[in-house]
């Protein structure tokens, strides 16, 4: 087995009665370093693996929650007009402070521009409760409407032939006004979609598509 030997030489101090030099080696493995840093890539690329991992049994467990919801968006929206009237403008289906529990959160636009978040229960479509909220796009949003002939509601029912809908909102920026819409497979594969706010037609969202084209390219 080769070894360097590597001498490091203080230079000597004349002392009285004599004189003392001293040398320190140590010794190096080559091939040592070469197994410590092969195990150290295994065991990046392992930890990296393990991550990818969680991150899919992750994606399975929330699109099982979220497709085990037994009120669908439209009903979601549906209820919560009951409760607030006015214009839906978004809809979405998410943990309710982090604990785990779902909701449908929808955001309400009144007639008199005073915004409304109304909480639904994704289990039977009770709402669970209301609050003011403040936005600063309420003429946006207003202008982005005018002329428009599809609601939230009937969005999400458009969209719902792609998957299940776990999210429907305005898309007031831009040359290209539009709903938008978020559905997820049983198999937890997600997918943005855009609605016309004129005719209803749903085609897949580009931005988001090739988004995912630059996924698949940076795996290759």
């Amino acid at each position: 087995m080769k070894r360097n030997i590597v001498i490091a030489a203080v230079t000597a101090a004349a002392l009285i009665g004599g004189g003392t030099a001293t040398a320190i080696a140590t010794t190096g493995d080559d091939h040592g370093s070469a197994r410590q840093a092969a195990n150290t890539k295994l065991s990046d690329d392992g930890n990296r693996d393990d991550q990818e991992d969680r991150d899919d049994r992750d994606d399975r467990d929330d699109a099982a929650r979220l497709s085990s919801s037994d009120v669908t968006a439209p009903e979601a929206i549906a209820s919560a007009l009951k409760h607030t009237s006015g214009t839906v403008v978004s809809a979405e289906l998410d943990d309710e402070d982090d604990s785990g529990k779902l909701v449908w959160n929808v955001d309400v636009l009144s007639g008199d521009n005073a915004w409304h978040s109304v909480s639904v229960d994704p289990s039977n479509g009770k709402v669970l409760g209301a609050q003011a909220d403040d936005e600063d796009d309420t003429a946006q949003v207003r202008a982005a409407l005018k002329g428009s002939s599809v609601t939230a509601e009937e969005a999400a029912k458009a969209a719902a032939g792609k998957g299940v809908v776990t999210s429907v909102g305005l898309d007031e920026d831009g040359k290209d006004k539009s709903w938008e819409a978020e559905t997820r497979t049983s198999g937890g594969a997600e997918q943005d979609w855009k609605i016309d706010l004129k005719s209803g037609k749903v085609t897949a969202d580009r931005a988001d598509r090739n988004d995912q084209d630059d996924d698949a390219d940076d795996q290759d």
